[in-house]
């Protein structure tokens, strides 16, 4: 396999404003979000990123995702480095947050337009896509109803296909199950599985074990902005499994 994605010993630090250094509980004015980090997923994987919440696995995705620059490191998408090619990069990455909030006003069959046109892509793929990944998600019966009258799992699904609109070589979810009914999370996690098949390079960030040691082909542990632990999901002890690993490497971390 062909590495798509290589994230080489990127660091991001931050300011805290008072309101911040009080939530953080600390009197240090800066926070580390992201230390040091190095990691490579190849074409055809999914890359699970496991921490609780703070650890600095959002940071790391939209470092991916040019959303934000790192103060020191790089990531190379498909060869392309998203400090001096983020233009390139954006072409060949899909990114779906929680945090993405789709306008009320507009409806999923405008929305889906909207963001392909953006992208470039000709009328006759744009309307191939769409008609499958609407049927695949169950939204043609939706795509006239404006995204504030949609249930949260129909517009999770909406966003989802919106982020795949340039059909991106590199997939990059945040959390994609958050807050969905378990007939709609199944319907993603098939659709990530699928995905894998087609040869796309899939990283995502998620609190639940089970999802990763289903469909993760690498797992990585992320503790106060530090990869803790970095490797295959084969070389994970059944026994123990993943969720005792992770407790193990995150008492250790708390205790350090």
């Amino acid at each position: 396999m062909n590495e798509s994605l290589k994230v080489n010993n990127i660091s991001k630090t931050f300011k805290l404003n008072s309101k911040q250094m009080k939530n953080e509980k600390t009197t240090k004015r800066t926070k580390t979000a992201v230390n040091d980090i190095s990691f490579s997923v190849n074409r055809g994987e999914i890359y699970g990123l496991l921490g609780p919440n703070g650890a600095g696995k959002t940071t790391t995705l939209r470092i991916i995702s040019t959303l934000i620059k790192p103060d020191s490191g790089d990531v190379l998408v498909e060869g392309c480095s998203v400090k001096s090619e983020p233009e390139k990069v954006r072409e060949q990455i899909g990114f779906l947050t929680s945090e993405l909030k789709l306008e009320d006003y507009f409806t999923p069959n405008y929305l889906f337009d909207f963001f392909s046109n953006l992208y470039g892509v000709e009328n006759k793929e744009r309307a191939e896509r769409k008609s499958t990944l609407f049927e695949k998600f169950g939204i043609n019966r939706f795509v006239d109803v404006k995204v504030a009258d949609l249930s949260t799992g129909m517009k999770q699904k909406v966003s989802l296909c919106i982020s795949l609109v340039n059909d991106p070589q590199v997939i990059i979810f945040d959390e994609p199950t958050n807050g969905l009914d378990i007939i709609t999370a199944k319907t993603v996690t098939d659709f990530l599985l699928e995905l894998k098949e087609q040869g796309k390079t899939i990283i995502l960030s998620t609190h639940v074990f089970e999802l990763a040691e289903k469909i993760c082909d690498r797992v990585g542990i992320i503790i106060n902005g530090k990869l803790c632990m970095d490797c295959k999901m084969e070389d994970i002890d059944n026994k123990n499994g993943l969720e005792e690993i992770f407790f193990k490497i995150y008492n250790e971390e708390a205790s350090a």
